[in-house]
């Protein structure tokens, strides 16, 4: 399978976000891409809720959703719009929602974002995810064609019960678009997604936001880049560097049956207690 990862550096602004990611989009499947993946928040990077609250539309309404699965479906291509950011269905506040579209650009898997980024990085860097958004419950996986894909997002990577959950329910490959902090980039960024492929002998792949977001309303705020796909064996197969932009490369999904034979650590789980 021919992939694609794309980095972006998005804005504030919905609108433009999407032409540049209906850009990139269009690169990676003239590349030969069959399955493309965005990364996190690809429609808008904010951090004033009430601009999100002005922005943001509701799924249903969504123009970059549509837009989107328009050009998979031009493309005859798998996109995994790496997540949006929506106003919720059910109450006053956000969803982080992640879709796997098909080639005829219907959606073949939602998912909500299940942990919510509330940390104190330092004394100027701090999240508090869950004041704007409502965090899912349940886990989600795909099927491209009889491979199973199991859909997270960003601070999900840091929770390795759900990977392996999903790695035992079939899923041979793992997503995890991102919009990752500079500081924990640099230090957690590769180790965690390289950790879950080799616990789970799966493919993840980690598209990226990058850089520093213009923000027409509230701080800015910066990214840290480095679309990852790293291989069942923990080999990193291509690294999306600090700029945006579309990284090409190929899945051999033979090597995730071979790695699970040789190291079937998936089958060893034991109880025990705490003593």
């Amino acid at each position: 399978m021919r992939a694609a990862l794309i980095q972006l550096n998005s804005s504030d602004d919905p609108d433009e976000n999407l032409v540049t990611t209906q850009q990139f989009v269009d690169h990676a499947a003239d590349g030969g891409a069959e399955f493309v993946l965005t990364p996190e928040v690809t429609n808008c990077v904010s951090t004033s809720r009430t601009h999100q609250r002005n922005v943001l539309k509701r799924e249903a309404e969504d123009q970059t959703l549509a837009e989107l699965r328009a050009t998979a479906s031009r493309h005859g291509i798998w996109l995994l719009i790496g997540s949006l950011a929506l106003k919720s269905e059910t109450d006053d506040r956000f969803v982080n929602r992640s879709f796997l579209v098909d080639p005829a650009g219907e959606i073949n898997a939602r998912y909500d974002k299940i942990h919510m980024f509330d940390v104190d990085i330092s004394e100027t860097e701090t999240y508090r995810e869950s004041d704007g958004y409502r965090a899912g419950d349940a886990a989600s996986m795909g099927d491209i064609d009889g491979t199973k894909i199991g859909l997270t997002i960003c601070y999900d990577v840091r929770f390795p019960y759900l990977y392996r959950g999903m790695a035992k329910s079939g899923a041979q490959i793992l997503t995890v678009p991102s919009a990752f902090s500079p500081e924990t980039g640099k230090a957690h960024w590769e180790p965690l997604l390289r950790a879950r492929a080799i616990e789970t002998g799966s493919f993840v792949l980690a598209p990226a936001q990058c850089g520093a977001h213009k923000a027409s309303r509230g701080k800015g705020r910066s990214t840290y880049g480095h679309s990852l796909a790293v291989d069942p064996w923990g080999r990193v197969l291509v690294d999306g560097g600090d700029l945006p932009g579309v990284s090409l490369f190929d899945l051999d999904l033979t090597l995730v049956d071979d790695v699970r034979r040789r190291l079937p650590s998936l089958l060893h789980e034991r109880q025990y207690k705490m003593v």
